[in-house]
């Protein structure tokens, strides 16, 4: 999403989206069940359902341009969304579609691109209000890990030939009940999505996604042994110092880095690591 237009509409999108959670806690939706006294479980059924309308607006190309298309009147496309998901999705669900199909989006495509990265605020979210998005971000970024570390497995998971279902059974197989659910759900639909141009980029999203939740940015460290908690706290703080916001670091171990640090802010890297020296010895005596 690219153009200053569309990004404009999905911020208005987003501050709506905050505005009706809270809807969710509602008495009109005690017929779903809670999490931990939570809404957890509310949150992911409005999930489910942006995403399910977000995958409709993809594979039908009349209907996406119908509600896509700038030049048509705004309040005739809103009303033309409640005519068709009326019945279809819950009452939060409903009002989110028809307001995002009312904003002026520069290509019908951001529209259900829209739907989609609303539907991931919207799991952050719960895992905000549940505690646990500490635990989500956790997992998300050990997952990276994973994949960047076997392009076989990451070839198969984005693989398009591939049926959804069978991506959707790779992905149990290494995931299963192993990690939270909300994390399940948010790697699930970045496999089934053919909107997501690989599954590293997308967890790259959520990631940044949810650090901003919070007013922050993720550092991603990478060592040859595991840091211990002092020193994470220390590398935190010297990162938050060096940028100027609050740093948030998640590490993995990685056997190639040798020792030191490869440090990955955004698409800053600072590669401290002893691996990056000798090969920069390498090439200087190669020269």
């Amino acid at each position: 999403m690219t153009s200053a237009a569309s990004r404009a509409a999905l911020a208005e999108l987003r501050e709506r989206l905050n505005a009706m959670l809270p809807q969710l806690s509602d008495s009109r939706f005690s017929w779903l069940p809670l999490v931990g006294g939570h809404a957890g479980n509310r949150y992911q059924e409005l999930a489910g359902e942006l995403y399910a309308a977000a995958g409709l607006l993809a594979g039908q190309p009349r209907l996406r341009r119908a509600l896509g298309d700038p030049s048509t009147d705004a309040s005739a496309r809103g009303e033309l969304a409640r005519t068709l998901f009326t019945g279809k999705v819950g009452d939060v669900a409903l009002d989110l579609i028809a307001d995002a199909v009312s904003l002026r989006w520069s290509s019908p495509w951001d529209l259900p691109d829209a739907l989609e990265i609303i539907a991931d605020d919207t799991l952050l979210a719960a895992a905000e209000q549940d505690g646990q998005l500490d635990t989500v971000e956790d997992e998300l970024f050990r997952f990276e890990r994973i994949l960047a570390n076997s392009g076989e497995l990451t070839a198969a998971l984005d693989e398009a030939g591939m049926p959804a279902e069978r991506r959707v059974a790779l992905l149990d197989s290494l995931v299963g009940q192993k990690v939270h659910p909300i994390t399940r759900q948010l790697l699930e639909h970045a496999v089934t999505s053919g909107r997501r141009p690989t599954l590293l980029l997308a967890i790259d999203d959520l990631l940044q996604a949810s650090a901003a939740r919070r007013e922050r940015s993720v550092a991603r460290v990478l060592s040859a042994a595991e840091l211990t908690s002092e020193q994470t706290e220390r590398l935190a703080a010297a990162l938050s110092r060096l940028y100027g916001r609050e740093i948030n670091v998640r590490t993995a171990v990685d056997d190639s880095v040798q020792g030191g640090l490869v440090v990955r802010v955004g698409d800053e890297v600072i590669d401290g690591s002893v691996a990056s020296r000798l090969a920069a010895a390498r090439a200087a005596f190669a020269g």
